[in-house]
């Protein structure tokens, strides 16, 4: 029977709320599903994973665990699993992790990397991803040994499989990377959410006028467990890092809910979170782009619009 891996990302020792979408598109009756977790104690992982059909869970273990931040070293590892374990597919999030990753892996491999899928049919070699900023979806054949996949986070729903599954700890023997070395990883304060991976994403564009405006939306997305976003005029201008830019040229999303503020809609932006379930858009112009592609649309000052919904969420969660 084949093999499929998926690339199994933690948070705060629970596995990222966009995992289960991945391991569904991997699901399927004509293959065993084995999940792949770079943690010593990747045993505790168990139960959240048994719930989607995963075989077997490799727990792959570093002699030292400094070794495990080096990112090539972590490449080198997965590798290894992969070759002791004959898997010759690999599934991951296209998140920063995997970005960093994947490319190493497939390098190493000399396998076709195709990132920001947004399907997949194992069977047949194919994948799905957009194209001509989200105008056209391109079904993407690869041929090869090996199969590399990244998947655009929350683009698919989970599918709930049942199935007992076995732990199996991996001690990589390779050797370290002694090229370079990590010396402090530093995580940003978006409310601890990850932009590509949230549920809920609420952005400021032009509209915002300033930096400091921005406290308003990160005062609503406290209330909402929400990321905040931007668009590129707001980078450009200095108001916000280019970690918060959504769009063609920052980041791609696929949210439950977009609450756009301010944000006129042009292509690149829209581009990047036209996947979202459902959109909102606040603006004063209802010409706006944004506003034609909007779900729901609000003609009015973002200024009181906004504070209006921070206050009345707080006033349900009390």
């Amino acid at each position: 029977m084949k093999k499929i891996a998926i690339l199994i990302e933690t948070r705060q020792g629970k596995i990222k709320p966009s995992m289960p979408g991945v391991i569904t598109a991997a699901q399927g009756s004509a293959h065993e599903l084995i999940a792949l977790v770079v943690d010593s104690d990747g045993a505790k992982y168990k139960d959240q994973l048994k719930n989607f059909g995963v075989n077997k869970l490799i727990a792959i273990i570093f002699r030292e665990p400094v070794d495990g931040s080096n990112p090539d070293s972590r490449a080198r590892a997965i590798i290894q699993a992969m070759d002791h374990f004959e898997i010759h597919t690999l599934l991951a999030l296209t998140s920063l992790e995997g970005k960093d990753l994947l490319p190493r892996v497939a390098a190493r491999l000399d396998a076709p990397l195709v990132m920001d899928c947004v399907g997949v049919n194992l069977t047949e070699s194919t994948v799905e991803k957009s194209q001509f900023s989200g105008k056209t979806i391109a079904t993407v054949y690869v041929t090869g040994t090996h199969r590399i996949f990244g998947i655009r986070p929350n683009v698919i729903e989970p599918i709930p499989m049942p199935v007992q599954t076995e732990v199996i700890p991996f001690e990589y023997d390779g050797p370290a990377d002694g090229r370079y070395e990590v010396k402090e990883l530093r995580r940003g304060t978006a409310n601890g959410i990850d932009l590509s991976e949230a549920d809920i994403i609420i952005s400021g564009g032009r509209g915002m006028q300033n930096k400091e405006n921005f406290q308003i939306l990160h005062e609503c997305a406290r209330v909402m467990g929400a990321a905040v976003g931007a668009s590129r005029v707001a980078v450009d201008a200095g108001w916000v890092p280019h970690s918060m830019q959504v769009g063609q040229t920052g980041t791609t999303v696929c949210p439950k809910l977009y609450i756009a503020c301010g944000i006129s809609g042009s292509v690149q932006h829209f581009a990047g979170m036209k996947t979202a379930g459902t959109i909102v858009s606040i603006n004063t112009d209802p010409a706006a782009a944004m506003m034609q592609q909007c779900d729901y649309g609000i003609v009015g000052d973002l200024f009181e619009i906004v504070p209006i919904l921070t206050r009345q969420l707080k006033s349900i969660n009390q």
